[in-house]
């Protein structure tokens, strides 16, 4: 088992695979309790949970299930605090060929009545773990400008931001070493 295939730790907050039933109860959490431009990309003809998003995001969860070493080169978790799903929080590799300290990238969401508690923070940490154990050599975020609480998120990890010449994003880093 590597270490991006397993439950990480008994507490408050935890990292779960996204099984069956998880991925069913994760959907439930993004369809009542975040807006989906936060969780999926915009997908249809319509605004809001419509079949293609929520289509597309259990292919997404369940191609992510095989991790950073399988197809989709990729592992998502849900996160769980105090015994109720939150989110989800992933890993990916980018680019086509990734090398040994190559760096991961990370992206994070969570339900309107889990922010602000702490529980983002406490998941990057356990996904910062992860890609250290995994070899990677920093891990990399991107947001948008609008988007306060992720930077935040992000600097309290110890991430450095910088803004994209001429667009609307942020990336963060985040050394691992």
């Amino acid at each position: 088992m590597s270490p991006a295939d397993h439950t990480f730790p008994a507490g408050r907050v935890q990292l779960l695979d996204v099984t069956a039933e998880i991925l069913e109860e994760l959907l439930d959490v993004a369809v009542t309790d975040a807006a989906p431009d936060d969780v999926t990309p915009p997908l249809g003809d319509a605004d809001g949970w419509n079949p293609e998003r929520i289509r597309w995001f259990r292919d997404y969860h369940r191609a992510a299930a095989a991790g950073l070493d399988g197809p989709a080169a990729q592992k998502a978790w849900a996160i769980s605090c105090d015994g109720q799903i939150a989110g989800s929080i992933r890993l990916k590799r980018p680019g086509t060929a990734p090398t040994a300290g190559s760096p991961l990238e990370t992206g994070v969401w969570l339900g309107r009545s889990f922010r602000g508690r702490g529980i983002g923070r406490e998941a990057l940490t356990l996904v910062r773990n992860v890609a250290a154990r995994a070899g990677a050599s920093m891990l990399q975020a991107e947001t948008t400008a609008g988007n306060l609480a992720a930077q935040a998120l992000l600097r309290s990890a110890g991430a450095e931001l910088e803004d994209e010449a001429g667009a609307s994003g942020v990336t963060a880093r985040i050394s691992l070493s």
